[in-house]
Parts: structure tokens; C-alpha cells; sequence
């Protein structure tokens, strides 16, 4: 039992941060997935009928998919900070290890449920390039309003993760 405490005590904050990036990867990773797939199933019955609107579709496809690379972006920032990708971890404390985690929390949670939220809004957006094409922008700013969120997310983060005491 020691010998478990004592690998907790010496390695947990570093397991803490990493977590932190994993789950900023894999869940916004998901989110967009899963986004970009329904704005995809979508689009399918539209191009089928009018290929011809395809790149506009493809526009609305793509937005739920911006969540994955802040997610991308804000694992990198973690384990940039803590030395992973230079070869030198540094040795952290729960307590740091803990900040990257709750750092982390805003895209953890924001980018997984927005991707699905924007891709919810886009795939309404195709209905409209479907009946009314010349309302196409309009779609694409219903869809990007939910973009925002997305985006204070992920500052939050960084500029949490970039300001944890090492």
C-alpha cells in the first residue's frame, strides 16, 4: 500500500496534467466527431438531389469540427507546459497536477456538448440551403453563434493553463 502512495506522491500531479490533456483531446475529439457526422447525414439527402450545393454544405459540415482542434490544441498547450514533448517532465505536485485538471474543465466539458449543439444548428442550416439557398449565410451565422462559446472556452483554459505555477 506504501509503495502505491508513494507512486501517487511522485508521479500524480504529472498523471493529473495528463489527464487533463487526454480528456481535452478525447472529449472535444468525440464532440466533433460526432457533430461533423451529423451535419454529414444531413447534407447526404440534399447533394443527392443537388450536387451542386455541395461545397455549401460541406461549409456547414466542417464548423462542429473546430471543437476537436481546441481540444487538440489546448492537450498540447498541457503537456508543452509540464515538459512532455521536450523529453523533461517536470516533476509536479498533486496540487499542480490538479490545476491543468481543473483547468482543463471548460473544454473538457464546453467543446464536446458545443460540437453537438453547432452540429444540431448546421444540420438546421442545410434545411435551409435546401429551401431557401440565398439564405445560406444565414445559416452559417446561426451556426457560428454557437462557435462562440466554444471559443471563450478554450481561452479560459489557456489562459489558465498558461498562468499554473510550475
Amino acid at each position: 500500500m506504501s509503495t502505491l502512495v508513494n507512486f501517487f506522491q511522485e508521479f500524480g500531479g504529472v498523471l493529473l496534467a495528463l489527464l487533463a490533456a487526454v480528456l481535452a483531446a478525447l472529449t472535444s475529439g468525440i464532440g466533433s466527431a460526432r457533430g461533423v457526422g451529423i451535419v454529414g447525414q444531413a447534407s447526404a439527402g440534399l447533394i443527392a438531389e443537388e450536387p451542386e450545393k455541395f461545397s455549401k454544405a460541406l461549409i456547414l459540415q466542417v464548423l462542429p469540427g473546430t471543437q476537436g482542434f481546441y481540444g487538440f490544441i489546448t492537450a498540447l498547450i498541457i503537456v508543452s507546459r509540464i515538459g512532455f514533448l521536450s523529453g523533461e517532465v517536470q516533476t509536479l505536485t498533486i496540487g499542480q497536477g490538479f490545476s491543468f485538471l481543473l483547468a482543463a474543465l471548460p473544454v473538457i466539458f464546453v467543446e464536446y456538448k458545443s460540437a453537438i449543439y453547432q452540429a444540431n444548428t448546421a444540420a438546421s442550416g442545410v434545411e435551409i440551403l435546401a429551401k431557401q439557398p440565398e439564405r445560406f449565410f444565414d445559416a452559417v451565422i446561426f451556426t457560428v453563434m454557437v462557435e462562440t462559446y466554444a471559443v471563450l472556452a478554450l481561452i479560459v483554459s489557456v489562459l489558465m493553463i498558461v498562468n499554473i505555477n510550475l
